[in-house]
């Protein structure tokens, strides 16, 4: 059994090899990207793991093995962002991906160049500067009473709301900007997918008497399964990693109510210059996406017919 088992490994090694030899020009054109990614993402990821250990100042660096891991677990901010990020995640990507579905849907029957406008505006806040996305929003959720929001307000007569100033308003504020803004490339993705499906399916279910809701049911959505994966991890990994917003916005507050993981991440080692602290928790970020992305793929992975 042995024998048989390095005669097959051994076969597998000479295929590769001759494939090398005869596609080694392919192979050499990946050298390049494998070097830049090498160079940007897989060495400091290993650094930030190596550095997670050690308590780093600008003149030193000492070695103190888990103590920044045990400090994570005392920590109030840091469960909080653990919260807030997890709160954010399951709401923005199921709430948002369920918007862009809808949303093209009610696209998807009108003529092309209708399409393109929507498909145009809901994506142009995408290409838009983050910061002057973010004044917007700011001058929208303005506290005094020439802010947009608490303007319309005046005219039901309700009092000025400090959207971004209370604890209780602020985060439920910040996932609204992403939920209304944000879903511009799952729009165009999803009218994409859509625009693949055969218009004989439709067809053959209106003879049969369906409505619109039961086509897109047994039609668009199963259909769509393979985007929607692909949206929901995309999504999800982008939204573990979401700062701009809460650094142009909130800043982290008021108490913390908008911190999120990758938030802290960046305040432990660039505000308070503590980099060992601040790469543990991006250590515990990194395990968190890819946790989820494997869980994701694995569980929903299952449904899908490519």
């Amino acid at each position: 059994m042995a024998s048989i088992a390095s005669q097959g490994i051994g076969s597998r090694f000479l295929e590769l090899r001759a494939s090398v030899r005869k596609n080694w020009w392919i192979y050499l054109t990946l050298v390049p990207p494998f070097a830049l990614l090498t160079v940007f993402t897989l060495v400091p990821i290993v650094q930030s793991f190596l550095l997670s250990f050690k308590k780093w100042s600008l003149r030193k660096e000492t070695w103190i093995g888990l103590a920044n891991y045990e400090r994570l677990l005392t920590d109030p901010v840091f469960w909080k962002a653990i919260e807030n990020t997890l709160i954010y995640t399951i709401v923005v990507v199921s709430i948002g991906l369920a918007i862009a579905l809808l949303l093209s849907e009610l696209i998807r029957p009108l003529p092309r160049h209708t399409q393109t406008f929507f498909k145009a505006s809901f994506y142009l806040p995408s290409v838009v500067a983050v910061v002057v996305v973010a004044l917007v929003w700011r001058w929208i959720y303005n506290a005094n009473s020439y802010g947009l929001l608490n303007y319309l307000l005046s005219f039901i007569g309700m009092d000025p709301v400090p959207w971004l100033q209370d604890s209780a308003t602020a985060f439920p504020a910040l996932m609204a900007t992403s939920l209304i803004g944000g879903q511009g490339a799952s729009i165009v993705l999803i009218l994409a997918a859509m625009g693949n499906i055969p218009n004989h399916l439709y067809e053959s279910a209106r003879l049969d008497g369906s409505t619109r809701f039961s086509e897109f049911r047994f039609i668009t959505v199963p259909l769509l399964k393979p985007t929607l994966l692909y949206l929901t991890v995309m999504n999800t990994i982008s939204s573990f990693q979401v700062f701009t917003g809460i650094y142009l916005l909130t800043n982290g507050g008021p108490n913390n109510s908008t911190t999120t993981l990758a938030f802290s991440v960046y305040r432990s080692g660039f505000v308070q210059f503590d980099f060992g602290y601040a790469s543990a928790q991006a250590v515990i970020l990194f395990l968190f996406i890819a946790v989820f992305t494997v869980i994701l793929f694995r569980f929903l992975s299952d449904e899908v017919e490519y």
